[in-house]
């Protein structure tokens, strides 16, 4: 197994490098390096920009309008992406939703929805968790029963991330009630201009409205719509929840917070308390062990070998990194991460008087990364499927 990257995949990290920096617009990389509050215009302008250069669906085969790029050639501009404060791809279009319609939709589907997600057009949503139905994901109930060529879809999904911008919705719908829970889900595509759906943003702790409750009322749906075929969908849904998983480890985001991380001690003088620069190592250590695991997944597809089913341990692992980081920068800033003003951080003055404008996002990170451990499969759940693939 060989770690190393060869001149060839160093010169394409040169080649993305030097793109990234001259396109990736400067308002937006000094958000994302102070963990400013993005816009919907800032997610989506940069994912467009992507789009025009062919690479917002970075992971996806030539054949469907993607680049054609190897595993290693992913993960190159995925960290220098990161590095150079780029926003996070917005997952639900390119990252979850595409590959299923990739792998289990017809061709009709494919020629229908694909060219909206690669330009960055169209913002999707995922509709998977519901009240009650959140890890134990087989028990939804939000139902779609289908009537000559549409379905009728009744129910509520919570947790919506951004959904109050979505386009278009990619439900587990159930739609049989007979036999396993699981056997009796189907993965419908729903337009969320249809007459019907209603979303109510949920307001968090930091003040922002992240995640949504969306209802569906008698919402017609065209049967068309359904990617692959009725009471299969629990199969496309464990698809898609693997490239989640894989998507929320983010080694390079945790890369990139990591010297934020740092730099706020030196701001803040705890640089030199010896104690608190033991835990930005162990820290440190944690997170390139996080890469090394990433870069033996990718050894492997590169020699051809049978990759390492390891979605759920990356989940474990970069969630709790995450938490980690933004745990050390409330400690490193201590009563100044407390206040949180989101109209004077947005205005820019925000501790300014004190020379602390660095800490006034942080109340509002840490806040939201408590909820990493339990998106995507609560990690509880991801242990015991890390212990049935090891014990058998």
């Amino acid at each position: 197994m060989d770690l190393a990257f060869t001149p060839e995949e160093q010169k394409f990290r040169e080649t993305i490098r030097t793109w990234v920096g001259e396109n990736l617009p400067a308002d937006i990389a000094h958000k994302v390096h102070n963990a400013l509050h993005l816009t919907r215009d800032d997610m989506q302008r940069w994912g467009k920009i992507l789009g025009k250069k062919g690479w917002l669906g970075h992971a996806w085969p030539t054949a469907f309008g993607g680049p054609g790029w190897n595993a290693i050639e992913k993960h190159l501009f995925e960290e220098e992406c990161a590095l150079a404060g780029a926003p996070r791809v917005v997952p639900f279009g390119p990252v979850m939703v595409a590959p299923v319609i990739m792998a289990f939709g017809n061709a009709e589907q494919q020629q229908r929805f694909l060219p909206g997600i690669a330009s960055g057009d169209v913002w999707w949503s995922q509709g998977y968790s519901e009240p009650g139905s959140g890890s134990d994901l087989a028990s939804v109930k939000t139902k779609a029963e289908r009537v000559g060529d549409k379905y009728i879809v009744n129910g509520q999904k919570t947790w919506t991330t951004l959904g109050q911008f979505g386009e278009w919705i990619f439900c587990l719908v159930r739609t049989s009630n007979e036999g396993k829970p699981q056997t009796g889900i189907s993965f419908l595509l729903i337009d969320m201009k249809s007459p019907g759906v209603t979303v109510r943003p949920i307001v968090l702790l930091d003040g922002t409205a992240e995640v949504n409750e969306v209802f569906f009322d008698n919402v017609e749906v065209p049967a068309n719509n359904l990617i692959g075929e009725e009471n299969k969908g629990w199969n496309y849904a464990k698809y898609l929840l693997a490239h989640e998983r894989t998507n929320i480890a983010d080694v390079n985001r945790a890369k990139r917070e990591l010297e934020r991380l740092k730099r706020i001690a030196k701001a803040e003088g705890l640089w030199d308390d010896t104690r608190f620069r033991d835990e930005i190592a162990k820290l440190e250590v944690d997170v390139i062990a996080l890469e090394m695991m990433v870069l033996r997944v990718l050894a492997a597809e590169k020699s051809g070998k049978q990759s390492m089913d390891i979605a759920s341990l990356l989940k474990i692992r970069g969630s709790e990194l995450q938490q980690r980081y933004s745990e050390l920068m409330m400690l490193a800033a201590g009563p100044f991460a407390l206040p949180l003003i989101r109209e004077a951080m947005e205005a820019g003055w925000q501790g300014d008087s004190v020379g602390h404008a660095h800490c006034a996002p942080l109340a509002s990170t840490y806040f939201n990364m408590r909820k990493t451990t339990i998106y995507g499969g609560s990690n509880e759940v991801q242990r015991n499927i890390v212990s049935q693939f090891v014990l058998g």
